[in-house]
Order: C-alpha cells, then structure tokens, then sequence
C-alpha cells in the first residue's frame, strides 16, 4: 500500500482508475490489480477532496472494502447500502461521478452523502447513522418475495453499531432468515501481523464452503437428538469465543466472519466470494484505520474526519471570525461548572462539535458520551433531573430528531429541569437536506411545558443559557 504524505494538488493520472469508469469496468480488471487501483483510487480521493473539501478520514479507511465490493457484487442490480454516507466518497467515484466530484457539497452538485435521485448505485438515501441493516433487510425480504436474485450487503461502522436501532435490526436479521450481507467496518482497532494473521486465517476457514456444509450436516443430525444438540451449540459458543468477538452475533443468528484486515482488497474478495455462496444473515467484521493511506489523517484521524477545501496560493486577507454557538457554549459550560457541583453535560458522540472538549478534560466525571445513542441520552438526563441534578444535552437540532418521544413522554410529560442546548439549527449549508435543522422550532413549540429560546449573538447565548439552567423544566 503507497503512504501519501501530502495532498496533491495536481490532478492525478492512474492508469487503471482511468479505465473505470462504472463498476462493471473494474470487474474487468485482474484480481492481482486490485491493490494498485485501490492505490491510485485512494490519491485521486486525496486529490478530490482536497479541491472541494469535505468527509475525508473515513473514505479513505474504506477504498480497499469499497474496491472489493464493487469487484465481487453485481452492482447496481446488487445493492449496497452504506451506512451515515461520510464514507462513501470512493463509492462515488467509481459509479459514474469522478468528473463530476468537484462539484460535491455545492449548489446544484453532487449530495455529500449517497442520494437515491443521484444514481442508480445509491440504492438508499442516508445522512443520520445506523439505519442501513433495516434498509438492507427490508431490500432483502422485496428481493425473496418477488422471486429476485440479488444480493444485499449493509456496510456500517462500529460506531454506527452503537445505536440501539442497529441491535434492533440485527436480531430481527437474525430471526427471520433473510439473504443479507453485514459488513461491520471496525476502525476503532490495530492489527498486529501475528494475531491479524491467525484471524485471517480462521476467517478464511469459517467462510470455506467446507466449514459450512460440514456445521449445516450436523445440525441436520443433531436436530432429531435435542440434548445433544444443545451440547454441541454449547460446546461451539465455547470454543469460537476463545477465538472471535463474534459469539454476540452468532447468538443473534447470524453467521460470523473476521475480524479480517480490511486494507488486503484481494483477501477480502475471496471471503467475499464464500460468504456469496452461503446465504442467510451473515456478518463480516473488518478492521480498518480511518485516513488510512495518508499519513496526516493516520496520525490524528479525529482532525482529518473533515477538511476546507486547499486555499488558493494567493494569500487573501481575512477578517476576524466571529466565535460559534459550540464555542460560546463551551466556555458557558465550563464557567457554570466551577459554580454548580450538580450540572452535568451529555452527548451523543458530538464532543467537538458541540464544544464539549474543555469540560470533558476538566469535568470527566461529570460528562457522559453515550454514543450514537440520542434516544438514551434524553432519558438519561430525564433520570439524572429526577434525583436533583442539572443535566445539560448538548445535541445537534438534526439529532435530536431521533429522540421525539423522549423529549414528551420522559422530559416534557414529567416536567423535568432539564436544558438541551441546540446546535446546527437553522439552514447548515454543505451538509444537506438530511442535516438541515430547519424543524426544531414546529416540532418542539408543541411540546407541553418546553420552553423554546433562540439567541441571537454571544451576549443573547449566555443569558439565555442562564435563563435556561436556571428554569424549572424542559
């Protein structure tokens, strides 16, 4: 794999990336190419985005899986359906869009995220997180009952998986059986050659046609023998969780596969190959690094998730910045904290963006990361106010969204002192129509007992804040 160092501000020229142009033309490619297009597909990704800005990390940390996907599935009869959209710049690239990918993130352009109304190869339109295994499960269960031969693969992050919808999705994948492909792109995880190299291989064994017949033979005969049968799950639960983090999965009722490296695209099409002919809920985990292949993002993969445009050479004079609501909030938080014992801050995974580094670091007692969980965070600052202590949810307007029910049912219904401070709202430009917070003020000027207070400038936020904290209710 070609480590990039710099952005390059020439575009590039790749002789095999230059051939493709639709995933049927790196179908054509030989499998021993996939490493050097994988290469050259990963500078002109550096290439694109540096022009354009926008997602960058996690694009990057998906060229091989996205490669190999595309290389194996008959896209788009085949569908794919990638989860939150940030990674799939790559995706875009290689389904008929490279011309047009400076245009990305602008007025008329091509969509930040995978667009139904962009391409036939964005099978599902997608913005907020963990909403690609339902998606794909419901374009399985159409593809079996109107008799179709297609494959469903759902492509999502470990940090995705940490929303309660993904589980929900899952152990339903699981229940009903259903023809459909999860791969479970874990970058939170470093591979060292000799334990990658053991799971690789016992990879390779689990998806081997082999393997399975000989599972599926036993559990046919086991099946008129309960006891034993029971023994034998045991026995294999057992034995495959001293091996595999899968056994979760497994109990599920999927079949587990990885982790494997997710950056040896010729590894992954041969597993991809077997998991093809197996059929059923299957899920494969593989390891990735986000920004891997451009050393800058490897080194600090939370600073490179994404980047401004490359500013021309010509030095241009700018203005003083204003500071942002996240800004003002932040040093609100923090100032308040010193004064109050009982505040407490909680978040959905937005620590940078909603300001939160500062009190984090000062408070970690006091600030609660639930992930990508807006559901549970709303109840949890519902539980923390009924015994007494100021909890305060820092959450995106396009989020909170996600978490209609709690705000009346857990908060609003109970009265509740709890202050949500609101970022993103409004019209947000580059992002989209999926991150528009365009409707907090309509869905919550309903809500029994909210109280609802849009600031206008720094000093408007901090009374207002003050205000807020200060009130008794939501």
């Amino acid at each position: 794999m070609k480590i990039f160092e710099e952005i390059p501000i020439k575009e590039p020229s790749g002789e095999l990336l230059g051939a493709v142009n639709f995933p049927s033309d790196l179908r054509e490619l030989d499998l021993k190419d996939l490493p050097k297009f994988s290469d050259e597909l990963r500078e002109y990704l550096l290439y694109s985005v540096g022009q354009t800005g926008g997602h960058f990390g996690a694009g990057l940390g998906v060229v091989e899986l996205t490669a190999a996907l595309h290389y194996v599935f008959d896209t788009p009869k085949d569908k794919i359906v990638w989860d939150v959209g940030h990674q799939a710049y790559p995706h875009k690239l290689i389904t008929g869009r490279k011309e047009a990918m400076d245009t990305i993130r602008q007025t008329n352009g091509l969509a930040p995220f995978p667009s139904r109304s962009e391409s036939e190869y964005d099978t599902y339109g997608v913005g907020h997180s963990s909403t690609s295994i339902s998606a794909a499960l419901g374009m399985a269960a159409a593809a079996r009952l109107k008799g179709e031969d297609k494959e469903v693969v759902a492509v999502i992050g470990d940090g995705a998986m940490t929303a309660g919808m993904a589980y929900e999705a899952l152990s339903h994948a699981g229940s009903i059986d259903e023809n459909i492909l999860v791969v479970l792109n874990d970058n939170q995880m470093s591979i060292s050659e000799n334990v990658g190299g053991l799971k690789n291989y016992l990879a390779k064994v689990w998806a081997s046609p082999l393997y399975n017949q000989i599972r599926k033979g036993g559990k046919t005969v086991l099946r008129f023998i309960p006891a034993a049968s029971r023994i034998a799950r045991r026995a294999e639960i057992q034995a495959k969780g001293l091996l595999t983090p899968g056994t979760l999965f497994e109990e599920l009722g999927l079949s587990y596969i990885g982790p494997v490296n997710g950056h040896d695209p010729v590894a992954m099409v041969k597993i991809l190959n077997e998991l093809k002919t197996m059929g059923g809920p299957r899920l494969l985990h593989i390891i990735t690094q986000k920004g891997k292949g451009f050393l800058p993002a490897e080194l600090d993969p939370i600073g490179y998730h994404a980047i401004n445009k490359i500013k021309p050479l010509k030095r241009q004079e700018e203005g003083e910045k204003l500071p942002t609501f996240s800004q003002i909030f932040g040093e609100w938080l923090c100032y308040k904290a010193e004064k109050e014992s009982l505040l407490t801050a909680i978040t959905p995974a937005m620590r940078e963006g909603s300001g939160l580094i500062e009190f984090s670091t000062k408070y970690p007692d006091r600030y609660y990361d639930v992930a990508i969980a807006e559901q549970h965070s709303v109840s949890l600052a519902a539980g923390m106010a009924c015994e007494g202590l100021k909890p305060v949810v820092a959450i995106y307007s396009t989020f909170l969204q996600r978490a209609y029910d709690q705000l009346i049912h857990d908060v609003a219904l109970q009265n509740l002192n709890v202050l949500f401070a609101i970022d993103r709202a409004g019209l947000v430009g580059a992002d989209g129509p999926t991150h528009q917070g365009a409707f907090d003020i309509s869905y919550l000027r309903c809500i029994p007992n909210m109280i609802v207070m849009t600031p206008s400038d720094e000093n408007n936020t901090w009374k207002m804040l003050n205000t807020g904290f200060n009130y008794q209710g939501p």
